[in-house]
This record gives structure tokens, C-alpha cells and sequence, in this order.
């Protein structure tokens, strides 16, 4: 049975081979629509994404498989295509970044947090005898207040 859902997909589209549906509905769920960009074709009306649709319904009905039908995508459309890209050289960053951001400011918080622990405050200074003459000055005349 087809998952029930938000889905653009008009009926006309569907394929009368249950199990071809299904794949395509999966595959299609994988696929970022190029015009609405954080959505699935299968949940996007745009046109493109509706053509795109209809493409993976074709190549799934000449016989190829779920990978062959990724693969022909990301040749005409690139990885950008995947809503979930493959982790390779170009996309490294983008799945590890978070995680290493994270672990930075974790780093420098436990780093400034070790910093703070233990370590006693700087002792003033001691006044030099002028200060001192001028402190008691201010405190016998209250302050120097006008």
C-alpha cells in the first residue's frame, strides 16, 4: 500500500504496476525538487518536478533499477538533486560540520571553564606611600565631597 501523505502526485502519473509505484514513490521521496529546494518531487506541483517524476517513472518501467534511476538523476541534475547527498570529498564538510562546530565550542567552554577552576585572583597591588598619604587625605576630609 502507498503511503498516504502530502503528495503532489497526480493520479494520471501512477504506474498500474503496484510494485513500479512504489519504487518510484521512493525514489521520488529521495529527490530534491529543484524549484521548491527544500522539498521532495513527490510533494512538490511544481512542473519540473512533476517531469521529474514522470522521467523515473519511465526509466523504472524500461527495466532499470532504483540505483541506475539515482544515478541518471545526479548525472543530469548533479548531487544536489539527493536530499540526502552522499558523504565524498565535495560533501565532507557539509555532514561534519555541525559535529566539529559543536566539538569546538564545546572545546573552548571546557578549555575556558578549566581556566577559571582552581585559579586564585591577582592579589591588588600594594599602594606606594604617596597613594597612601592621598587615601588617608580623602578619607579625613569625607571623600572630597564639595
Amino acid at each position: 500500500m502507498l503511503a498516504a501523505g502530502a503528495s503532489a502526485l497526480d493520479p494520471s502519473e501512477m504506474l498500474a504496476d503496484r510494485a513500479l509505484e512504489a519504487r518510484a514513490r521512493a525514489i521520488s521521496a529521495q529527490v530534491r525538487c529543484l524549484v521548491c529546494q527544500n522539498q521532495s518531487i513527490d510533494d512538490s506541483s511544481a512542473e519540473i518536478a512533476r517531469d521529474m517524476r514522470q522521467a523515473i517513472r519511465e526509466r523504472l518501467t524500461k527495466g532499470d533499477a532504483d540505483d541506475q534511476v539515482l544515478t541518471y538523476l545526479r548525472s543530469r541534475y548533479g548531487d544536489y538533486v539527493l536530499l540526502k547527498p552522499p558523504f565524498d570529498g565535495r560533501t565532507w564538510l557539509m555532514w561534519l560540520g555541525g559535529p566539529l562546530a559543536l566539538a569546538l565550542a564545546g572545546g573552548l567552554l571546557w578549555h575556558r571553564g578549566r581556566r577559571g577552576v582552581g585559579a586564585t585572583p591577582a592579589a591588588p597591588a600594594a599602594l606606594s606611600a604617596e597613594e597612601r598619604q592621598r587615601v588617608e587625605a580623602l578619607l579625613k576630609d569625607g571623600g572630597g565631597a564639595p
